[in-house]
């Protein structure tokens, strides 16, 4: 589809297939910039923190904080925080477990930015494609009643087929932006959960033996 075309294809939807067409770029680009972001939050970058963890719970502290990736992921990143706050001797078992889920809590806030975008956008976009159809279809009626009898039914049926192109293209943006967001809450869910078996194993394995 040429650029001529394709604006020719949008005009004819009138604002609402542009309000859309917008839509459907942003969309991408958050999806796009949200899976650059897990790539570089060591989303699935998980298994040093593993060993990290069962050195630890070994009682081997030492190792445990050798085995720490000059890169770490999210876990990992977590994982160096809790140890680091076990063995602060500025904090007791409260403090360092309020900074553990103070750093927990700022990383899974950077794993959510965005989603709020997209549930929005898959909320709206639906919306703003019947406001265009239905507004669509109120001129195409205005046209048949203006025309009287000598009223053409092509005409008519070409009105209603221009006006359906937002409901569809409002679903066409809003079902790859539902799924998406539904992939990234998953995700943010399985890593939230595995930082607090993280930190809870940490706790429970601190040097001066298992917690009461």
């Amino acid at each position: 589809m040429t650029l001529s075309s394709l604006i020719e294809f949008l005009t004819r939807g009138g604002p609402a297939l542009w309000a859309i067409a917008v839509l459907s770029v942003l969309t991408l680009a958050l999806i796009l910039w949200r899976l650059m972001q897990f790539w570089a939050l060591g989303v699935w970058r998980g298994q040093a923190t593993d060993a990290v963890v069962a050195l630890w719970c070994a009682g081997d502290a030492e190792a445990a904080q050798a085995a720490l990736p000059a890169r770490p992921g999210i876990r990992a990143r977590l994982a160096a925080a809790a140890i680091g706050a076990v063995l602060n001797p500025r904090f007791d078992r409260a403090t360092a477990e309020q900074e553990t889920t103070r750093i927990a809590k700022g990383e899974l806030a950077d794993m959510r930015q965005g989603l709020r975008a997209l549930e929005l956008i898959a909320t709206i976009a639906p919306l703003i494609g019947l406001l265009g159809t239905v507004l669509g279809m109120i001129e195409a009626f205005q046209s048949l009643q203006d025309s009287g009898a000598g009223a053409d039914p092509a005409v008519l049926a070409g009105g209603i087929w221009q006006a359906l192109l937002t409901t569809a293209a409002g679903m066409a943006v809003a079902i790859p932006a539902a799924m998406a967001l539904s992939w990234f809450e998953s995700v943010v869910e399985r890593v939230q959960i595995d930082m607090e078996d993280i930190a809870g194993r940490l706790f429970a394995y601190a040097p001066n033996g298992p917690a009461a």
